[in-house]
């Protein structure tokens, strides 16, 4: 094994080791034993280190000095013989054979309500100019197993959203996980801000994924805004940093949402976006060498997204609770493709936006009848209930028929429901339409949906 240990010598002023007595005081004197192997190769997003012997385990760190370059640090993610493979997380120019590989500290986040309305990497280190981060009490790991099943709480009461669409048709209650579907370019990340101003939370978590860079200070300062900012912590890791940062930003994300839980507080975490995550997991899975199942996503990819959703949800007696809305961008406008077919197994009800809707000029633009919430039917009352199925009835109606509607091949009179849905199809339409800047309380929506049902409307 290819190690070396440094060796201190005791502080001035202490008695030389004579006395057994001593020994503690000296032992605390001496710096830690490190460490280190060789780089025997990089192939790819795959650095081969040779030399650190046993003791290692998946997920430990490692750092790489290189001349006239900062250190790269990264992960270790397999293990073949006395052959370690780690996964960088900066830039590998400057990389030269034989070149020593240090282990490095675990990471840990320190989080605390100094923390709001900041914006942070993965490492916790701060990215917005505003000077370092107050450290809290206590360290949280990145890394950590979702509450134990039988300990955590039910779901809670309804969480109103302040969007008429959602807290009608797609409720969100207290420790739910539900997922927006979408594709590029049909609101998403407008919908996300909506909800980060309008939500009742005690706190707001945002984590970017994979974003593009471009989008980042547009999404803080218009979609965001100060309001939301103000009550929010911001985790941002960009396109254009490797796969390892991307997953530790959804990691680092999670950690500070479940240290704010601990506390007892509400939290409204939002993470944009899965896919992006999945992205990176399977980056960094072909460079362990797993193999490629569907659509090139190793078995890792699979893994990795339940052992992350699973952290949020209600926490044990005595914490909070992490509502989360973690958006999928469904490639193609295919939402059956592996990673919304494996997330809409996991979570508790998806929305999902479509682009057809939007083209029509309704936005937000999701798409009711294919949205649920496993929250329902307890989360409404009775008569709450009944608005809802009358308005999806005639919402189906509508879309059943909508295409002989369009050519005017339907005939009125042929079917009463279809004719209804006609006739309110207008005002149900402006009814799920929303201005961005636009909150409206969950009662207030009920009314104004009845008022709607109520109401023939048209000729």
């Amino acid at each position: 094994m290819d190690y070396f240990r440094t060796i201190g010598t005791p502080t001035p002023g202490t008695r030389p080791a004579a006395a057994l007595a001593d020994a503690p005081v000296l032992l605390q004197d001496l710096p830690r034993a490190s460490r280190w192997g060789r780089l025997a190769a990089v192939r790819g997003a795959a650095l081969s280190i040779e030399g650190l012997g046993g003791g290692l385990a998946i997920g430990d760190r490692m750092m790489v000095r290189r001349p006239g370059h900062p250190p790269v640090q990264g992960e270790f993610v397999a293990f073949e013989g006395d052959i370690a493979v780690a996964v960088p997380e900066g830039h590998t120019e400057g990389l030269a054979p034989g070149a020593r590989v240090w282990l490095d500290e675990p990471l840990a986040l320190s989080p605390s309500d100094a923390w709001l309305g900041r914006v942070i990497d993965g490492q916790g280190q701060p990215l917005d100019g505003k000077g370092p981060l107050p450290a809290g009490r206590r360290a949280v790991p990145l890394r950590r197993r979702a509450p134990d099943a039988l300990t955590r709480r039910l779901v809670g009461p309804r969480l109103e959203t302040g969007l008429r669409a959602l807290d009608v048709f797609t409720p969100i209650c207290r420790g739910q996980r539900m997922g927006i579907f979408a594709a590029s370019g049909v609101g998403k990340s407008t919908l996300m801000g909506m909800l980060a101003r309008f939500v009742e939370a005690d706190v707001i978590v945002v984590g970017l994924v994979g974003e593009r860079g471009r989008e980042v200070r547009e999404f803080l300062d218009q979609t965001l805004g100060e309001e939301g900012r103000a009550r929010s912590v911001v985790v941002v890791s960009t396109s254009d940093q490797p796969a390892l940062a991307r997953r530790r930003a959804a990691q680092a994300t999670l950690a500070v949402a479940e240290h704010f839980r601990a506390e007892g507080k509400q939290v409204f975490l939002l993470l944009d976006s899965v896919t992006r995550l999945a992205h990176a997991q399977r980056e960094i899975g072909l460079a362990a060498g797993e193999p490629a199942t569907a659509r090139s996503y190793t078995p890792s990819v699979f893994n990795e997204l339940p052992a992350l959703l699973e952290r949020a949800g209600p926490g044990p007696e005595g914490e909070g609770d992490i509502t989360a809305v973690f958006t999928v961008l469904v490639d193609g406008d295919d939402h059956d493709e592996p990673i919304a077919d494996a997330v809409r197994g996991i979570l508790d009800g998806h929305i999902v936006l479509d682009r057809r809707i939007g083209e029509r000029g309704r936005w937000p633009a999701i798409d009711v009848l294919r949205s649920v919430s496993r929250a329902l039917p307890r989360c409404h009352s009775a008569d709450e209930n009944a608005q809802l199925a009358e308005a999806r009835r005639l919402l189906g109606a509508y879309a059943d028929m909508a295409e002989m509607i369009r050519l005017g091949a339907y005939r009125a009179g042929s079917d009463p429901l279809v004719d209804s849905a006609i006739r309110h199809q207008p005002a149900l339409e402006a009814f799920l339409g929303q201005q961005v800047d636009e909150r409206v309380a969950a009662p207030e929506a009920f009314a104004r949906l009845g008022a709607v049902l109520r109401e023939e409307g048209g000729p």
